[in-house]
């Protein structure tokens, strides 16, 4: 089960990194893998190098679960990621912190806006149900 977040530094749901953290933490060895891509396409909130993302991430909120690269492109549905999970769910990001969650076959993609917490009751129940599936 794949959660693929698009993530920023200076943004007001910023703080969701910790909640991401501990879903990576409580079901990586249940086969959870929490994927994080920094974009400054929402409203300039990653301005940052990839060193310094990096290092924000884990001096602030103890990432240890992959963070990818800065994405360059603007519109965030032009990355060939994203345009593909856009495609699958047919739903865009509309700001940072949206949340994909990608089923064990690779083919059901569920989307989720920002404002849904890491640690919110319905977040975590749909991710208990596409870990207990049989791929």
């Amino acid at each position: 089960v794949v959660l693929v977040v698009n993530t920023a530094s200076q943004c007001g749901y910023t703080p969701q990194y910790e909640g991401l953290q501990a879903l990576h933490r409580k079901y990586a060895a249940q086969g959870l893998v929490v994927l994080g891509f920094p974009s400054n396409a929402f409203g300039g909130q990653e301005p940052g190098s990839n060193a310094k993302i990096a290092e924000f991430c884990q001096a602030n909120f103890g990432v240890t679960f992959p963070v990818f690269a800065k994405i360059e492109v603007t519109p965030l549905r032009k990355d060939p990621v994203f345009a593909g999970l856009v495609r699958a769910s047919g739903s865009e990001p509309k700001w940072n912190f949206h949340k994909y969650l990608i089923d064990r076959s690779g083919k059901r993609v569920e989307s989720f806006e920002s404002g849904v917490e890491p640690q919110s009751k319905q977040f975590v129940q749909r991710i208990e149900a596409l870990i207990a599936q049989k791929p």
